[in-house]
Formats: C-alpha cells, structure tokens, sequence
C-alpha cells in the first residue's frame, strides 16, 4: 500500500518524521507479497520471501508509540535477512487513539495465525516462526511470546512462536516503569490494562527464547527495561540473551536491521539458526 492509502495518524515529532522519512526511503525498492487479516487498511501484512529459503520466518513489527507507523517502513531490514535464506515479514496493526489495548497487540496475533496457515506456500516453514520488532512493535513481540491466552482463538499452537528478539522493547507499564506519560494506546486508568499488557508481569515458563538488544545511546529508562526483564526471564528458567548495540541511538539501532554485516543481523540468525536446530533436535527425541 501507498502510506497516503492509510487512515491519517497523530502528528509526529520532528525527530518522527525524520526516522519516518528515513526508513521509507530505505524500504522503497522492497518489493514483497501484501496481504490483509481484517478489513482495516491497517490490518496487513507485507512477505519479503527468500529466493533460497531455509524455513526460518521473521515476522517484524514497527515501532511509532502505538500510535503511528506502517509495516513499509520496516521492509528495508527484509534484503539482510533474504540472503541468508530467511522469510520476512513486516506486520501491520491498529492504532490509537482510535483503537486502545488489547485491539492492536490482538491484531498482531490476527497476523501471527495468518503466517502460521499462508507462509508455506511462501518459502516458509511455519514450525520456524520467529517475532520480533522496534519499541512498540517490540512490546507487542514480546506480548505474544510471553502470554498464552490468544493462541487459542487463532487456531495455532501454543508453541507456535520459536523465540522473541527486540530491539528496544517495552515490557512494564506499571507505576516506576520510567515512562514519563502513560502511553495513550493503553486507554483509560479505569480500564486497568496496565498489568495485563506488561510483558513483564506475564512471564511465565515455558516461554520461547529471547533476544533482547538496546542502543548504547539508547533512552535510558527504556535499556533499564529490557535489563530487568532480562534478569527476570532468567531467574525464571527462560532463555534469554541480552545485547548491547555500540554507538546506536533508539532511532538508529532500527537501522542495523538492514545492515547484512552489521552488528545486529548476523547476531540475529545465528540465534535463529541455534534455536530452530534446538527444537527440531527436540521435535525428533519427542518422536521417538
């Protein structure tokens, strides 16, 4: 889709539109397969298939503050990961203020049932399904990873997702997260969503790995974060590495996803390559 084919959003910052602009820009030769799980122009989807796919799948999601952004924007990491026999995918979801939690992380699900019945017939292998995405597009990963309460309705397995990699995520709205706003996407304080959309307070295991990696120059409040669910995932029997990307930025580490010998792709497949061989390893011990 053309972004002016989109619902208008909220206006950005200066430093928005500029990230905006710049991850456009990087996506527009991407070419891919676009498909909808709703009937909102926001409820889609953009496959980047491999020409030698492997069967591993990267379904992305972008980042905006829940509130802007479109899955083009992330479809310049989609080459990186082509080349190294990965199927990606960029996901799209609702936005506040117009849709409140759980609407968007729902429709972030909605797509995970998409890839997990249509990637096949695409290079992929749904039993390889890997999410990940930036900021809020993290937290919503991060979500899906750790609750099991959505698999269910959308026809998957429980274990339908292999592991969890986030650039910058989000994992605490409770009081003391470091925020300096309650972000808008959760509604009103009455509605109580602050708990339940905490990845942070709905890790459990099992729970699939994760990979969790933050900016050097990153907002610090947001690297304190991904350090305590870290520290919590691990104290809980989960695994989980965390990785501290040099000299990046919250809006520049994005850019390392389209970077093949960057400091963040090779990082992210060889933990995809380990941990698709650990389950398969497992998957055959199970049949036997």
């Amino acid at each position: 889709m053309r972004v002016e084919d989109y619902p208008a959003q909220e206006p950005l910052t200066e430093r928005g539109v500029e990230y905006t602009e710049r991850y456009l820009a990087k996506s527009a030769a991407v070419g891919g397969h676009e498909a909808f799980y709703g009937d909102h122009p926001c409820q889609s989807l953009l496959v980047c298939p491999s020409e030698r796919p492997d069967g591993r799948v990267l379904a992305f999601m972008y980042g905006g503050g829940w509130t802007n952004g479109y899955k083009e924007l992330m479809a310049f990491m989609a080459p990186a990961f082509n080349a190294a026999g990965v199927t990606f995918v960029s996901i799209g979801y609702r936005l506040a203020p117009e849709f409140v939690f759980p609407e968007g992380w729902l429709d972030s699900a909605r797509a995970v049932g998409w890839i997990h019945d249509n990637i096949a017939r695409l290079g992929g292998d749904p039993t390889k399904l890997f999410v990940g995405g930036w900021s809020a597009g993290g937290h919503y990963a991060s979500l899906l990873a750790t609750r099991r309460d959505w698999q269910g309705a959308q026809g998957v397995p429980r274990d339908v997702i292999r592991g969890c990699v986030t650039m910058t995520g989000i994992f605490d709205f409770t009081p003391g997260n470091g925020m300096s706003v309650r972000p808008r996407f959760l509604g009103p304080v009455e509605a109580a969503y602050d708990v339940p959309a905490s990845p942070l307070f709905n890790l459990d295991a099992p729970a699939p790995p994760f990979l969790l990696t933050f900016g050097s120059d990153d907002f610090p409040h947001l690297a304190l974060q991904s350090r305590k669910f870290a520290a919590v995932a691990a104290a809980k029997g989960v695994d989980v590495e965390l990785h501290e990307i040099a000299g990046r930025s919250h809006f520049t580490l994005p850019d390392a996803g389209g970077e093949a010998d960057g400091p963040w792709v090779p990082l992210v497949l060889d933990w995809m390559d380990r941990h698709s061989k650990a389950y398969a390893s497992r998957a055959r011990v199970g049949q036997r």
